[in-house]
């Protein structure tokens, strides 16, 4: 009778199998003596296996204890505490944020290590909504904002959220003490909220609070800048007959300070610190944040990769309102549709600023020179829009970039500032 052999090659895998197999064999048999601690067999193993079992002996008590340890209870118990994990899981996503009784373990936990109740804003938003429920617009002067806030005001009435607009314009820099009062009172308005003012960013991890989603638009600095130095002393246009001037205390031989002076002869309001104002509001409250260099130009470049959710340049506002349609949609629904409604434009076009004249080239260059970190930081955050733009979808083009030097020509700059002003609503002051 002829003998079939396994071919050569699987004859190792075979003899693996055959091991493991033996060997989870002799496994199922084996107890532990608890009381003496000591292995024992019930039915000894035959002659021509206790080889194996002596070379093996060590890993297989080892691997037999633990077996042997985990009971069927042991095991329902593992199982349960998964599935508990899971559906845990889950309904951290579905609501938005933690269970209430995670959050007060947390508030708790937070008092016993020292932490004064400072995880009680989180203990009070409680009933997170299953989408970003907390908004903070820490909106930058002449960038914009008026039109953005009376478009949120149309959005609050249409989509049902809480609109916090403050009326403090002058106070960007605050105290410890009032930064901590400023996100309590933000952090314990009912949800959903947008909250915006003129202010330096806020750090509310800092203060041990959910963080909210930040947003933010800026412009081309020397057109921001040109937009204040005009809107200070000439105002802008309330209706066709409505004239507001913004500083009625000023003295007349500096409302009719040319601007051209202002910035040749170096005068406080042309020149640094004053012209460094885009990136406090991205550096935060840090006394190093209001000093024109490097470090609280790296430190706005980080704030906003780490806090903000989108930061627009107001030369494409456009794309910056679709953006936040479809990022925020519980906010900001439709609001490219009301942007292009005639309600909208006619109010909007009814705010331009008075009197704006465009420098000369010599002076165009000296105030880009003086404004080197403003520009690396608005080139910056152009990079970023346009990246996030990509990411989208969205196909609209970014719009050619205008540097302010020597080779540009009147004619550009005068377009510019002329296409420039529909950013500003009905009633809203700017910061100065």
């Amino acid at each position: 009778m002829e003998t079939r052999r396994c071919p050569a090659p699987l004859r190792p895998y075979w003899s693996h199998i055959g091991s493991v197999l033996i060997h989870i064999r002799w496994i199922s048999i084996i107890s532990l003596d608890s009381s003496h601690e000591k292995m024992t067999f019930r039915n000894p193993p035959s002659q021509h296996l206790s080889g194996y079992m002596r070379v093996r002996s060590r890993r297989g008590n080892w691997l037999a204890v633990v077996l042997l340890r985990i009971s069927r209870r042991d095991l329902f118990f593992c199982l349960t505490a998964l599935l508990i994990f899971c559906l845990g899981s889950v309904l951290y996503q579905l609501n938005g944020g933690a269970p209430k009784i995670l959050l007060d373990v947390g508030y708790y936990l937070g008092s016993f290590a020292g932490g004064h109740g400072s995880l009680a804003p989180r203990v009070r938003a409680l009933h997170a909504l299953p989408f970003p429920s907390q908004v903070v617009y820490n909106r930058v002067g002449k960038c914009g904002s008026r039109t953005i806030v009376l478009l949120l005001r149309m959005l609050a009435d249409r989509h049902q959220f809480t609109l916090i607009s403050s009326d403090i314009h002058n106070k960007t820099r605050l105290t410890k003490r009032e930064q901590e009062n400023l996100i309590r009172n933000i952090s314990t308005t009912p949800q959903p909220f947008l909250y915006t003012r003129h202010v330096h960013f806020l750090n509310f991890s800092r203060f041990r609070t959910d963080e909210p989603v930040h947003i933010n638009i800026i412009r081309d600095p020397i057109n921001r800048f040109l937009s204040n130095y005009f809107f200070r002393r000439f105002g802008d246009w309330r209706g066709e007959e409505n004239h507001v001037v913004r500083t009625p205390g000023m003295k007349d031989d500096e409302r009719y300070l040319d601007i051209n002076t202002c910035i040749l002869e170096s005068y406080p309001e042309c020149s640094n610190p004053r012209l460094f104002y885009i990136i406090p509001y991205f550096c935060g409250q840090h006394p190093q944040c209001r000093e024109p260099g490097l470090w609280a130009l790296e430190t706005a470049k980080q704030n906003v990769l780490d806090h903000y959710l989108l930061v627009g340049v107001l030369e494409e506002l456009e794309d910056v309102l679709l953006l936040l349609e479809r990022l925020l949609p519980h906010f900001f629904s439709d609001v490219l549709n009301i942007y292009r409604s005639p309600e909208y434009r006619k109010l909007g076009n009814m705010t331009g600023t008075v009197r704006k004249q465009t420098p000369n080239l010599e002076a165009l260059q000296v105030l880009y020179e003086r404004m080197e970190y403003e520009y690396k930081f608005y080139n910056f955050i152009k990079a970023q829009f346009h990246l996030t733009k990509r990411k989208i979808g969205l196909r609209s083009g970014p719009k050619p970039s205008r540097r302010y030097s020597s080779v540009l020509q009147r004619k550009d700059l005068q377009e510019e500032l002329e296409e420039e002003e529909t950013e500003d609503s009905l009633d809203w002051t700017e910061h100065t």
